[in-house]
């Protein structure tokens, strides 16, 4: 961890000295600068139809390794209301193949609608998606002895939410997953423990979401709060095989700092009570929640996260971020403590692809690995 820190602040100051150096040969260059951003534009815009983005899917995270495809992305505002005030709506569509043997495809919807007062946003997810467990606890399994199991599943979410003051929304949430494990380790981690889900599980639950939503922009904010309650049951009633209850809190703010320099700043908790599954217990790491560390490697009832995102724009549609975070898992909430987090840190590069702020994101994070992550959009 300590050389990985080292190693993020050598590269910081590479950076700093580079930009210092072109800012001084800045008249020789500017002329080739604008050259392969004018080409980089271009290829986007031959990509980007008038409705329809669509550019081969390239991903690669600690969890899927390097992964090909194809994604589409519509980014798009409902003929009616007021084209102003109006929210943009987005649906993409992504299918992926990944060198770990895994194949996923995903759909989300989100669609704002009469001026931003009614939001509806729902996800579908077919994978077939070999993975690791680690056991539970904050202090799992060492990741090298991390257990390897075969798991087909499908995912579907709907999410209705109504305005009812200033950036204040609520509304039900629905959701359903049935998942198939068709290989385990024989005599492994899994079999002998037999946590809840060892064998496959079938979940469906409703829920309730209450947000407050200030943002000034759905893909760049620089400005407003982003904060979310939000409570899923899973119970026999509705199908799920499995009972217990959910409790997410999420509170994001952003700060405009120096000319269009933005801070980013999230704390986000799980709580889980009940008996859960370990696919759908609290857990931390991948791409959202503590870059740097696999996702899922920690895992328990509980969990928190703290993250910090600074972003700076460099040229044109090339941005900077820089980043850091510290999280935790815990059977009881009364072992929460400092002694017992998780750090990171990490940096990365933006490239926005729209005039509505949607980017192409590659980061370097540090934590109990070096990971890259390539995607879209932003994390915070």
């Amino acid at each position: 961890m300590r050389k990985a820190f080292f190693t993020f602040i050598f590269l910081g100051f590479v950076f700093v000295t580079v930009s210092a150096q072109e800012n001084q040969d800045s008249t020789q260059r500017e002329g080739v600068f604008d050259q392969l951003f004018d080409f980089g534009d271009m290829v986007i815009n031959v990509i980007s139809g008038e409705k329809w983005a669509v550019i081969p899917a390239l991903i690669y995270s600690p969890e899927t390794s390097l992964g090909v495809g194809a994604r589409a992305i519509r980014v798009f505002r409902p003929e009616k209301g007021n084209m102003s005030v109006l929210r943009p709506s987005t649906l993409p569509i992504t299918l992926i193949y990944t060198l770990n043997n895994q194949t996923i495809f995903t759909t989300e919807l989100d669609l704002w609608l009469n001026e931003n007062k009614d939001f509806i946003n729902s996800r579908i997810e077919l994978s077939n998606f070999p993975f690791y467990f680690f056991g539970i606890g904050n202090d799992p399994l060492p990741k090298e002895e991390g257990e390897l199991y075969g798991n087909r599943y499908v995912y579907f979410h709907a999410n209705y939410l109504r305005r009812i003051g200033k950036g204040i929304y609520i509304g039900p949430r629905y959701e359903f997953r049935a998942d198939d494990i068709y290989n385990r380790v024989e005599g492994g981690v899994l079999e002998t423990s037999k946590v809840p889900g060892y064998d496959g599980q079938l979940l469906s639950g409703i829920g309730l979401n209450l947000n407050y939503d200030t943002r000034d922009n759905i893909f760049q904010p620089t400005k407003g709060w982003y904060n979310r309650l939000a409570w899923m049951g899973f119970t026999p009633v509705l199908g799920s095989n499995f009972t217990f209850n959910q409790y997410t809190l999420d509170f994001r703010k952003y700060f405009k700092t120096f000319g269009n320099q933005v801070l980013a700043l999230q704390s986000w908790w799980s709580f889980t009570t009940g008996g859960p599954t370990f696919q759908h217990i609290s857990l931390i790491g991948g791409s959202d929640r503590m870059r740097g560390f696999f996702e899922g490697r920690f895992r328990d009832n509980h969990a928190q996260v703290q993250q910090a995102e600074y972003r700076i724009p460099i040229y044109r549609n090339l941005g900077l971020v820089v980043f850091g975070h510290a999280g935790q898992v815990a059977r009881e909430v009364g072992e929460f403590n400092m002694r017992r987090m998780r750090y990171g840190a990490g940096f990365g590069f933006r490239y926005k692809i729209n005039k509505e702020g949607l980017n192409i994101r590659l980061d370097i994070a540090f934590g109990d690995q070096t990971a890259f992550y390539f995607g879209l959009n932003e994390v915070i």
